[in-house]
């Protein structure tokens, strides 16, 4: 079982001439995604009880995801309001005093002794408390889990660049699997550097697999000493990129959950025709997301063979 850690909130996404209120958030996303593949998962973060909250509950429940791991607050839920120029999204989001914020790092919950591997990023890794009760959780179950992040940078929410940073440095140390996009890896190091260079140096901090997704140039993993396999995306016509990245992620990780991939102990002994088969896998899936409008990520009975 995987276990997605992180935000959910509402997007408000301009629809008809007025903004409609989606269930979304990267990490809830991902959650949904691999629910809909029949991959088992949970999904752990702060959700209100007001209508947003039960907004959100429903639509873990609609996609097979398990909510035992819900810790329910009587605050209300973030809020992204979606800017859509030519299919590329950009956000603006409420988040003081929220259910998916306000989380206790003294208080983490127990984790389920079947959970195999446990996911973090978005937006819950930057505003305290809750980013802080993440890094503590990871920190926490490192030793015997397989840790896996996409930080999912949105720069404009970051109010305190330095301490973020500190932050990502810390989880990025007990990381078994790290994906980036290439905004994100600019961001993460500065630089005239190539990006793989700058993976590299990413890789070096801790995680055994870096997956760097560049959009429609296609994905890419390090792995090993100085291994590196790339696959292509598929050609689809993009309605827009809201959840691609998210959709990704879920399809690298349902391939690799097959077959035991996730386990702590053979992380770091993927072979290159797993880690290609992982990464093709992630890229169909997102390819799915992004022929339709918001984050819609396919069911398994979608996919072709």
């Amino acid at each position: 079982m995987i276990i997605c850690c992180g935000e959910a909130l509402i997007d408000m996404i301009p629809q008809a001439g007025a903004l409609a209120p989606h269930a979304g958030g990267a990490v809830f996303n991902t959650a949904v995604a691999l629910g809909r593949l029949d991959v088992p998962v949970q999904f752990l973060s702060g959700v209100s009880t007001d209508l947003f909250g039960k907004q959100l509950a429903e639509g873990l429940h609609a996609s097979n995801v398990g909510t035992d791991l819900l810790i329910r607050a009587d605050r209300p839920t973030t809020l992204a309001f979606v800017e859509l120029t030519d299919g590329h999204a950009s956000y603006t989001f409420y988040d003081e005093n929220t259910a998916g914020r306000m989380l206790d790092p003294a208080a983490l919950p127990d984790i389920p002794a079947d959970a195999t591997a446990m996911y973090f990023g978005g937006i819950s890794l930057i505003n305290e408390p809750a980013a802080d009760f993440y890094l503590a959780l990871a920190k926490r179950e490192a030793s015997t889990r397989t840790i896996v992040a996409d930080p999912n940078i949105r720069a404009n929410f970051v109010t305190d660049p330095e301490r973020y940073r500190a932050r990502l440095t810390q989880l990025i140390a007990c990381v078994d699997i790290l994906k980036v996009s290439d905004e994100d890896l600019d961001w993460l190091v500065e630089g005239p550097q190539p990006h793989l260079e700058k993976a590299r140096i990413l890789q070096s901090q801790g995680p055994s697999i870096v997956v760097l997704t560049k959009g429609a140039q296609g994905a890419t993993a390090l792995f090993g000493v100085d291994e590196t396999v790339s696959v292509p995306v598929p050609k689809v016509t993009v309605v827009d990129t809201v959840g691609a990245g998210d959709t990704f992620n879920a399809g690298f990780l349902a391939a690799l959950s097959a077959e035991g991939g996730l386990e702590k102990s053979g992380i770091a002994t993927l072979g290159a025709e797993r880690i290609i088969q992982a990464l093709q896998h992630g890229a169909q899936v997102a390819a799915v997301t992004v022929s339709r409008a918001g984050a819609n990520p396919p069911w398994r009975s979608e996919l072709t063979a």
